[in-house]
């Protein structure tokens, strides 16, 4: 999320929140060449996946190893749905994992608060300077058109009661609210912390629950909570009619996905830049409306994360 990833909840399903759809890191023409490993005697070493704990995450995290495996790339997925970022970071800087899907404003201001920006290419740049110093190097591949941000979103009766539209309407009323935000929410730079200082809104009393899952859909249906913290992809807001609230003073960065993966992977590959191509042209092909849409497959009508992978990427040629 986003950062809460991110929020994450526009990053898709996203569509709902204005999530910016700028495209991707690589302006280059796709190679015509094959994208295959090296011929060699020897298969590419196995590699290990991982994900932050929310759906999204963990799709975007399938679809790319299904992409490798259709290469021939042997995939451990136990880190896949490892936990948000202050698990998943680490777990990727010590070589527990060797690859993960990221947010990349959010993944920014998770080591650099205050950098993180609405341009994707200066996040991209400015998360690439970072990490090139984490774990022995982690390199940053192109992101994806699709966006994916955190998003603050009320049931219509409560946005009509209290006249809601914007973050800033909630200040006026917020303890008149029940707020429920992410389990990183306290710690994460563009939430607690851009929330009180972009609108004074004081949210360290909150519910912490899962921000792009079940538990905060689940809390907000339930009314145990009044303004819910989501990512703007969530199906679940287009579904429920809940009202997003605008982030009027530009608070949440630019979320586009990208794989991060570790150096010391890439020099154990005979073709380095082909593997990069297999994960850089799946990235190409994913657009905010598609990851919404993905998400919505999983998340509302709970089909298999596998299955859903596999089906678009059997439909973009990915997998046969």
């Amino acid at each position: 999320m986003r950062l809460h990833r991110a929020l994450a909840l526009g990053a898709s399903m996203l569509v709902l929140l204005g999530a910016c759809t700028t495209g991707g890191g690589s302006t280059s023409a796709p190679s015509t060449q094959a994208s295959a490993p090296a011929t060699s005697s020897a298969p590419p070493p196995q590699i290990k996946i991982g994900s932050d704990g929310f759906y999204e995450a963990k799709l975007m995290a399938e679809i790319y190893a299904q992409a490798l495996e259709a290469k021939g790339y042997t995939i451990d997925r136990t880190g896949i749905g490892i936990g948000a970022r202050k698990v998943s970071a680490p777990a990727l800087e010590s070589g527990k994992i060797d690859l993960k899907p990221e947010y990349i404003g959010s993944g920014l201001a998770f080591y650099e608060p205050g950098k993180q920006t609405g341009d994707p290419k200066a996040n991209q740049t400015e998360l690439q300077k970072v990490l090139t110093t984490k774990g022995g190097g982690i390199t940053v591949l192109d992101y994806s058109p699709a966006a994916d941000q955190n998003a603050f979103v009320v049931r219509p009766e409560t946005a009509t009661k209290y006249n809601l539209a914007k973050l800033s309407d909630v200040t006026p009323v917020q303890a008149q609210l029940k707020f429920g935000v992410a389990t990183d929410c306290p710690t994460n730079p563009v939430c607690a912390k851009a929330l009180k200082d972009a609108y004074g809104i004081d949210v360290s009393k909150a519910k912490l629950l899962s921000a792009c899952d079940t538990p905060m859909v689940q809390a907000l249906k339930g009314k145990t909570i009044d303004v819910g913290e989501l990512c703007s992809t969530q199906p679940d807001i287009v579904v429920n009619g809940w009202v997003l609230l605008q982030d009027d003073k530009s608070t949440q960065p630019a979320d586009n996905i990208a794989p991060l993966v570790r150096n010391d992977y890439l020099a154990k590959l005979s073709d380095a830049d082909g593997f990069k191509k297999i994960l850089n042209d799946v990235s190409a092909k994913m657009d905010t409306p598609t990851l919404t849409d993905l998400g919505k497959q999983v998340s509302v009508d709970n089909k298999d994360i596998a299955a859903v992978a596999k089906d678009w990427l059997t439909k973009n040629g990915f997998v046969s």
